[in-house]
């Protein structure tokens, strides 16, 4: 176990306030593993899936009113509203931790309080941090095994050290003799909290069973508590996939990308290049934490162990990697289960089985116009299991990026590709990035939802002040010759009568082959007004039909939409207010300039 007494009088103190019925501490073995799995089975909280379908796998299905992320009841918990920023729900740490108090008493009774030691990023690396979470959840134990290194061998690591303290209840005790139910939460939104202390670094969450609300690990530590720690130390923990590119020469470099929600992170990440003698690995699908090393260079790691996939339109044609990553040891979330105990989902390429019971625990109906799988259904995947897995995607040392990528879903306006023409050009680029949405989004008007950096929900401090971290990076790079290249994508151009204008997918390598040989100096480029634009003979289109006709248009900067432009990110450069650092509004001023040229 451990000696570290700062981490048994927590748990001690968080013992005697939830009165858990007992206390485990998890060593993250495969004896303990499939003991927690077997009781979820028996107890009719999970379900075994075919072992020679699914070797290793279980399906679990929440409570409906707990099925994603709470946006509205996420708190960044400061002495000063404006270090929250306005893009954050903020109270006092004092005021919440006495609300939240009243909730954690007594909040465990009937259970077992787990402690989960878990390291983000691999085993002694000095990217990688120690975080430990308390949780009535074994759910949660077994997802955080898979997304996280987990277990005694992390305690070993810790010894005296200083961990991130992370706090979690369902919030759902029960009484002597009180039939469990099959997902525990609390059912009242009012009644569900994520709360982030990062002048602390503490995280307490209580009332939500599911993804990034329990898992502690993922958004809450590895994004908007490491943001912080990252702006107080000097580096960077970004919403970001990382991989790997190899042309046919055999020369590999490392890109970053940041992207807002659907807009094909996972898929990039996975990609297969139809194109012969590329090769595309992946270090990680969703976050990395990136610092200098000793000769300058920016190394990122993956901070997570596993992939939490979104399983809807996840298919063979989409992305082969991300579902075979889920073949065997895997858990999923809110999806359909076949009566030959396999899983199902809409866009996994095949008909509906008949029989086949859904998310809510009933046998699927067609006629009823209800999808089998939640639209935020999961997978949980250990990344080793990816068939394109990086080899270095463990390495301590974190990987070298060559190059950033942002981008968003974008029909006009944004071309297909372009490049910064510096460090702070680049990270203003990062921080106007949006998708267009429509008047049919729920809860949003028509126009552009901007999410700067793809970190608008995960950020953990003010956005102004993020931005300005961002720029002092640049500053103090060691060697500033060696920062990665920013460039801005957007694979979603349509032409006026709807149809997209680039094939997306696995054809996107092409883009990033233009990027790479950016990179390695190998292609000039037409200097715009909004950046360095690809010449379209340079982007290889060779056994791409009919695409020739859409590339001028793929590539074209209209000055007159952009200054439209303009007047969009005025609006969103006021919300920051003077936390906007004065390099964002002169690179905001030196845009507007040379469109009127």
């Amino acid at each position: 176990m451990t000696k570290n007494q700062k981490l048994l009088d927590w748990v001690n103190e968080w013992a005697a306030i939830c009165q858990p019925d007992n206390v485990h501490w998890c060593n993250g073995s495969d004896e303990e593993n499939q003991q927690l799995l077997d009781e979820m089975i028996k107890s009719g909280a999970a379900v075994k899936l075919d072992e020679k379908k699914r070797p290793g796998c279980v399906a679990f299905n929440s409570d409906p009113s707990d099925v994603a992320r709470v946006e509205n009841r996420t708190f960044i918990c400061t002495s000063k509203e404006e270090d929250a920023g306005p893009t954050n729900n903020w109270m006092s740490p004092d005021k919440m931790k006495a609300e939240m108090l009243e909730s954690y008493k007594g909040c465990m009774k009937g259970r077992t309080m787990y402690i989960i030691p878990f390291s983000m990023g691999p085993l002694g690396s000095n990217i990688s941090k120690i975080g430990i979470e308390i949780t009535d959840s074994p759910y949660v134990v077994v997802n955080m095994r898979i997304m996280t290194r987990m277990g005694q061998k992390v305690l070993d690591i810790l010894g005296d050290g200083d961990f991130i303290p992370c706090l979690h209840s369902v919030g759902a005790p029960l009484e002597a003799g009180q039939k469990d139910v099959r997902w525990p939460c609390a059912s009242n939104i009012d009644d569900k909290y994520i709360s982030h202390f990062p002048e602390t670094n503490e995280i307490w969450s209580f009332g939500s069973g599911y993804g990034g609300n329990a898992l502690l690990g993922k958004k809450c530590l590895a994004l908007r508590i490491a943001s912080n720690m990252a702006r107080r130390e000097g580096w960077l923990a970004e919403h970001m996939l990382i991989m790997g590119i190899t042309n046919p020469q055999g020369v590999k470099k490392y890109i970053a990308a940041a992207f807002p929600s659907a807009c094909g992170k996972t898929n990039l990440a996975m990609l297969i290049p139809p194109i012969p003698g590329w090769k595309v690995e992946t270090v990680g699908d969703d976050i990395a934490w990136m610092k200098f090393d000793e000769e300058g260079v920016l190394r990122a790691i993956n901070p997570e162990a596993g992939f939490f996939g979104v399983a809807p339109f996840t298919s063979m044609e989409t992305n082969p990697n991300a579902l075979h990553s889920a073949d065997k040891n895997s858990i999923f979330t809110n999806v359909g289960v076949t009566p030959d105990g396999d899983v199902w989902w809409e866009g996994i390429g095949h008909d509906c089985p008949e029989g086949t019971i859904d998310w809510k625990n009933k046998v699927h109906d067609p006629a009823s116009g209800q999808t089998v799988a939640h639209p935020n259904a999961r997978f949980t995947s250990p990344a080793d299991q990816c068939p394109a897995i990086d080899p270095a995607w463990e390495d301590p040392a974190g990987v070298p990026i060559s190059a950033f990528l942002f981008g968003g879903r974008r029909p006009s306006t944004v071309p297909l590709v372009y490049q910064a023409f510096d460090w702070n050009h680049g990270v203003f680029m990062g921080s106007i990035v949006g998708s267009e949405v429509t008047a049919a989004a729920i809860g949003l008007k028509a126009g552009v939802r901007r999410d700067p950096f793809a970190m608008l929900p995960f950020c953990g401090y003010n956005m102004g002040d993020y931005f300005g971290h961002w720029i002092s990076i640049g500053e103090n790079a060691p060697d500033k010759s060696k920062l990665p290249l920013i460039f801005n994508v957007n694979w979603f151009r349509k032409s006026e009568d709807g149809k997209w204008l680039w094939p997306g997918y696995g054809e996107n390598i092409r883009v990033l082959g233009w990027i790479l040989d950016r990179v390695l100096g190998n292609v000039d480029a037409t200097e715009t007004p909004i950046g360095y634009v690809p010449k379209k003979e340079d982007i290889n289109i060779d056994g791409l039909e009919g695409q020739e006709k859409y590339m001028d248009e793929l590539v074209e900067v209209d000055n007159k939409l952009w200054l439209e432009e303009c007047e969009l990110i005025a609006e969103h450069q006021e919300k920051f207010g003077d936390a906007l650092p004065k390099q964002m509004k002169d690179q905001f001023e030196a845009l507007k300039a040379r469109l009127k040229k």
